[in-house]
């Protein structure tokens, strides 16, 4: 006869989410409430979803807490965020995804599957958007990181919830978060790269001019390579934003 500890110890186990979600907002109030619909279908099979503000001056906790299963408050700062997003996750697997990416069909299954085989992976991404570049430059990022094994956060990184713990997370650090946390994910296993695609804002290229974009993002890449801090580069970033 099972104990009343070990009945509620199973149920906690039949009850635990496949996946869990962690998406760093931080003032996207206007578009919240629409990515977050987009994932319910999600939560009623079984998949957890986590917000974490990064301190939003606009509405953006209030939008989030009735379509997330938690709503978590965190100083700024993409890494801080989605580490604290994962700390308060329940299930073995994890996927941070920005607040302007959409999943494909799909997408669950496909992640799950695999991380049966591998540590960590990415999907491919589309950018959406007014410029007639944004498919070549997705394209061209899609291409980049099959060959160099690196991802950034808007493809939509999936990773072991065991593996993240450790290497530590992400580094708490302003700009190259993703690109830092998949370069040590890159020592335990090569990526997933799923060639099925999440749709990403390419609100960036549209504001800044896509080439020009594009340029300024390889050379604040090739300046971390070189060892510069990222405290220097995201300066850099925001006084050429």
């Amino acid at each position: 006869m099972r104990t009343r500890r070990e009945g509620r110890s199973l149920r906690s186990v039949e009850r635990a989410p496949r996946l869990s979600i962690v998406i760093p907002v931080l003032n996207e109030a206007p578009t919240l409430a629409i990515h977050l619909m987009a994932l319910q279908t999600l939560r009623a099979q079984g998949v957890e979803v986590i917000v974490v503000d990064g301190g939003s001056g606009d509405d953006s906790m209030c939008r989030a807490k009735p379509l997330a299963d938690r709503v978590l408050s965190s100083p700024p700062g993409r890494g801080v965020q989605m580490n604290l997003g994962a700390h308060h996750a329940s299930a073995q697997a994890l996927l941070f995804l920005h607040a302007d990416t959409h999943l494909p069909t799909g997408a669950v299954e496909q992640l799950l599957h695999a991380l049966t085989t591998h540590a960590w992976g990415r999907f491919d991404i589309l950018l959406a958007g007014h410029s007639r570049w944004l498919p070549i430059v997705s394209k061209m990022i899609n291409q980049r990181s099959r060959l160099t094994g690196i991802a950034t956060g808007d493809q939509g990184i999936f990773v072991r919830a065991s593996t993240f713990q450790a290497i530590g997370g992400f580094p708490e650090q302003p700009l190259m978060e993703d690109i830092e946390l998949t370069k040590r994910l890159k020592r335990i296993s090569p990526p997933a790269c799923l060639a099925a695609k999440v749709i990403s804002s390419g609100r960036r290229w549209d504001q800044h001019g896509a080439w020009k974009t594009i340029r300024l993002m390889w050379w604040l890449r090739y300046r971390y390579w070189r060892g510069v801090s990222a405290t220097q580069l995201a300066k850099e970033y925001r006084d050429a934003r």
